[in-house]
Parts: structure tokens; sequence; C-alpha cells
């Protein structure tokens, strides 16, 4: 088989390690390719990589593609969501004003109540707040709105301005923002640094949320079959790897090189670990399934859950778009085609009710072993693909 090496973009963020493990670790290279791996300044600046040609694939936030598909974002590529790379893995936390005010209320940061701290950020709160997010179309957007909109802080009680990841810490001491949702280790670095605190994960608003996917072009997809089957395949083997637990101190290793993250591996480790530290004083809590690689149909594009995406994003923005043609980016049909090479155990269906998963659930599989992890959201809705609200 011919060696390709193949450009891929990623930003500087724990849940890129697929990618990254696939090429150091040789998961790419059993699979007779090398990934040049590119990491890009702005989730905008790689997005354009992509659609553009600059790289054949990407580590992208899950809602790109489908925006793109609902005609958002001023780019006409056509994305394709081939797989997912990460689930969960994000985090909300708020500036020392806004920590400080928090503990004089007597909030015990329990890191995992969503009402609980929505209330609390109501009462120390007198005006708009302002929230650091990565980009206008992601998952840290949805995850924030859906919280505010079904607790007490109320739809119109935020702002949301975007600032990539590696930023975060800057603005927050800026004060142009009061608080942020972004994905690990810029949360942590705001800690460490004594700038604020985490405040809730975002698995405490869904707990099956898929954060970021292995996109490609649509037309490079369908044309180049070989070649993406081999990147799929790659990735699943070091997604694989990844969910082992003896391979948790290499891999924050790897990731904090300075062709990487160049962070400490200790900052790195908690997110592998979900042992979170959440300020300066020192709490730290477990967040077991903080983020989440393989094992469960981790990786499976779930065409229900691009559905959820979709009219949420329809909605926020007035669209007319079928929102249902817009999932369709997300294309289980090409997983099943690649990885069937592979022992995986896929999933009977390509859809499912979203947030109805309240306990480790048998389902219907090519293997017959797959159990499906709980996906609850926080106030126990339950999104029908087939009857979206």
């Amino acid at each position: 088989m011919r060696r390709v090496t193949l450009p891929v973009a990623y930003m500087p963020l724990v849940d890129a390690a697929p990618l990254i493990i696939a090429q150091e670790m040789g998961f790419a290279e059993d699979e007779a390719i090398a990934l040049d791996l590119i990491a890009a300044p702005s989730w905008s600046s790689l997005r354009d990589m992509l659609g553009f040609g600059r790289v054949d694939a990407a580590h992208m936030l899950s809602p790109v593609p489908v925006a793109m598909g609902l005609g958002l974002g001023g780019m006409t590529a056509s994305l394709a969501a081939i797989s997912v790379l990460s689930v969960n893995g994000n985090v909300i936390g708020i500036g020392r004003p806004l920590e400080d005010k928090l503990r004089a209320q007597g909030y015990g940061f329990d890191f995992a109540d969503a009402r609980a701290a929505a209330s609390a950020l109501k009462s120390a709160s007198s005006g708009k707040l302002v929230f650091g997010v990565p980009f206008p179309f992601s998952m840290h957007v949805e995850l924030l709105r859906y919280w505010v909109e079904r607790t007490a802080l109320g739809a119109d009680s935020i702002e949301i301005r975007t600032v990539p990841p590696p930023l975060m810490a800057e603005a927050l001491e800026a004060g142009d923002i009061d608080a942020f949702c972004v994905g690990e280790p810029w949360g942590s670095v705001v800690v460490d640094r004594g700038l604020g605190a985490l405040l809730l994960p975002g698995k405490a608003i869904w707990q099956g949320a898929p954060e970021k996917v292995l996109a490609t072009r649509t037309d490079w997809a369908e044309t180049e079959p070989d070649l993406v089957g081999r990147l799929m395949r790659a990735v699943w083997q070091s997604s694989r790897w990844l969910a082992k637990p003896e391979s948790r101190i290499a891999a924050a290793e790897i990731l904090s090189r300075q062709r990487y993250l160049d962070l400490p591996a200790e900052l790195i480790d908690r997110a592998l670990s979900g042992r979170m530290i959440l300020s300066g004083h020192g709490e730290q809590r477990q967040c077991d399934d903080f983020l989440r690689f393989h094992g469960a149909a981790a990786s499976f594009p779930w065409r229900s859950q691009a559905k959820w995406i979709a009219h949420r994003l329809a909605r926020a923005h007035g669209l007319s778009a079928d929102p249902d043609t817009a999932a369709r980016v997300f294309r289980s049909d090409l997983y099943r085609q690649h990885m069937t090479q592979t022992d995986a155990d896929l999933p009977g269906a390509s859809e499912k009710l979203e947030g109805a998963i309240h306990h480790p659930t048998a389902v219907g599989s090519t293997r017959g072993r797959l159990n499906l992890l709980p996906d609850r959201f926080f106030d126990g809705a339950v999104f029908d693909p087939d009857a979206p609200e």
C-alpha cells in the first residue's frame, strides 16, 4: 500500500488527542498514511483551511458542518462529519469577581448541579453576563444557551463573545468577559493563573454532547474512499488506545510537547482523568466521563445529534432551511462503510432519542455487545429526531 501524507488541521486542545496520538503512536503508519498536523490560531481559520482545500481533514467543532449545511457562516463549501472525535470535554468558568460573590453567598462549587449553579450565578449578577466562547457555531454556545433558557438565568441574561481558546485567560484578565465556556485545557489555565474558577463541566448540561468531529470536504470524502477509510481507522485505533487507563500518562506527555499544546502534562492530565481542580482554593472534583474518546459508540456520528444541533441553529437564526437536510452532514453511512474492517461494534440504527438514556443500556448492534452510556439533558428533556419541538 502506497504511503500518503495527509495535511490535517487542529486546534491546541486536549480533544485533538485522537489525531495527535494517531500520528505519534504509529496508528496512522499502520494504515500507510502520515498526518501532517497543522495547528490553527482560531476556529475560523481552521474552517477556512479545510473549506478552501489547504488541508484534507480537520479537528472540527461539531456544529460547524451543520451550520454550513444551513447556509450559515458565509462559506459555501460542503463539509462532512465522518466520525466523532470526542464526547464532552468543555468547562463553564467564571472570573474572580463572580467567584468572590459566589463564595460570599456560600456556594459550594459542587461542579455537578446545573440548576444550582444557574441560581447562584443569577443571585451574584446585577446585569447581563458576558461569556467568552471559541466560535459562534459551537457546542459551547449551544450548551450555554440551552442551560440559561431552562434555568433561573433566563435566555436574555447573557451576551456571547468569540474568543480563541488560547486567549480565554487573557480576555478574562482584561475584563472583556465575565465568564466562559471552553474546551480543556484552557479552563484549567484560567485556574492555574488565579484568574477564576470552574463552575460546571459541559456534561452537567448534556451528558452525551458530541464535541468535536473529524471533518472533511464532502467531495473529498466521496471521491477518496480509500484515504478516508485509512484515516478513519487510524483515528479509531488511536481513540481506543486513549481510552485505556494505562495510556493516560503517555498521552498527557505527548500532548504537552511544544509542537502541540506546549503546556504542563499535569494540567492536561486533569481532562484525561476527570480529576479537575476548580480554583486557587484547591477544590478538586472527580468528573467521570468528563471527556470520552472511545467506547459505547462514542465515535459514531449519530444523525439524531446532528438534527438536535440543526434545529437549534435554525430556530436561533430564524432560518427556513430544512434542518433535517442539514443534519445529513453527519455521515453515519460512511462510518459504517469504512469501519467494517475493524472490530467496532456498530449500532443498528443511525438515530436515537437524545436524552432518553439514564443508565447504561444495551442496544442492537453488529456484534451484539454494545451498551450506550447515559446521554441525559440536565432538565430531563428528550429530543425526538422524528418529531422535533
